[in-house]
């Protein structure tokens, strides 16, 4: 039972991570990522709908994004999803596709951007040694001896190490992402 106490806990953390490095690619950096738009939400005739539902997504170069729209009636109302999003990107668009110019950003915005990045980081942090506090507890309600306990509770602690180092690299190969210039 305790064993699968610890894969449980390994999967949580898994996502954990995975969610915390999908976090990250919403966070702009200098070059056009179809990620950021991951999180738009378009009001689709009184509908929220997830952006990628509506358009198609190419990066022509470094610093331009296109979405293509499958119905160009959506046009106004993706351009306004795009705005509402908070992205810092202004849409423009030519009646049939709309255009996010990416503009260089500054050494203030790329620190205030390394900043938001590290909260995200220690949020899934957080939630890992989340996962690791209800499984600990579950693992000590278990009808076990105290040696079983203590070793599930050095391997579920191995476990956590394990996934804050996933999370730390992902940590520093965005930072290192925004400080390219």
């Amino acid at each position: 039972m305790i064993s699968s106490l610890l894969s449980d806990a390994s999967a949580k953390m898994d996502h954990a991570v995975e969610h915390t490095v999908t976090d990250f690619s919403g966070v702009r950096t200098g070059r056009a990522n179809a990620g950021i738009l991951i999180r738009v939400v378009v009001d689709y005739y009184g509908v929220k709908t997830p952006l990628q539902q509506l358009a198609g997504f190419s990066v022509p170069d470094a610093r331009m994004l296109v979405v293509q729209p499958f119905d160009k009636s959506t046009i106004p109302a993706i351009e306004r999803g795009i705005q509402e999003a908070g992205l810092g990107l202004n849409p423009s668009n030519d009646g049939t596709v709309i255009r996010l110019a990416f503009p260089p950003l500054t050494e203030e915005r790329r620190r205030e951007l390394i900043k938001v990045v590290r909260g995200l980081a220690e949020e899934g942090r957080v939630a890992i040694r989340t996962i690791r506090r209800h499984c600990k507890d579950s693992i000590e309600e278990e009808d076990v001896s105290e040696d079983d306990v203590h070793r599930a509770e050095k391997e579920l602690q191995k476990l956590t190490d394990t996934h804050v180092v996933k999370i730390d690299e992902a940590l520093t190969r965005k930072e290192e992402e925004l400080l390219e210039v």
